[in-house]
C-alpha cells in the first residue's frame, strides 16, 4: 500500500507545481465579492487554493509511503514520477512537444525507478 501512497503523492506534487505555475498574488488586488464567485474571481483564487489543498495532501501521502519505505528510496522515486507526471501533463495539455533526448532520458528514469523498486525490501 506504501507504493500506491507514493504514486498518489507524486501525481499530487505535479498538481501543485501546476498551481504554483498559474498562482499570481499580483492579480489578488482585483478580486472583489463581486467577482470571486464568477470565472475571473475563480481564476485568481483557484490556484491558491488548489496549492494549498495539493500541498497538505501531497505530504500527508508521502507521509504514509515513508513509514514503509526507506526515506532516499521514497523521496528519490517520489521526485522522479513527479517530474515524470509533469512531463506528461505537458505535453497533454500544454501541447509541449517531446523531443528524441527526452524520451530517452525519461525512459531511463523509469529504469532506475523499476530498479529501486526491485531492489528495494518493502
Amino acid at each position: 500500500m506504501a507504493w500506491i501512497y507514493l504514486i498518489i503523492a507524486a501525481a499530487l506534487e505535479a498538481c501543485w507545481m501546476f498551481s504554483l505555475k498559474f498562482l499570481s498574488f499580483s492579480k489578488f488586488n482585483t478580486l472583489t465579492l463581486d467577482n470571486f464567485f464568477k470565472s475571473e474571481g475563480l481564476i485568481i483564487w483557484l490556484p491558491l487554493a488548489g496549492y494549498i489543498i495539493f500541498g497538505i495532501t501531497n505530504t500527508y501521502f508521502f507521509s504514509l509511503a515513508m513509514k514503509s519505505i526507506p526515506t532516499a528510496i521514497a523521496f528519490t522515486i517520489w521526485t522522479a514520477v513527479s517530474i515524470m507526471f509533469i512531463k506528461i501533463a505537458d505535453i497533454a495539455f500544454f501541447e509541449n512537444k517531446i523531443t528524441l533526448t527526452e524520451f530517452l532520458f525519461l525512459g531511463l528514469i523509469i529504469v532506475g525507478i523499476i530498479g529501486l523498486k526491485l531492489s528495494s525490501k518493502v
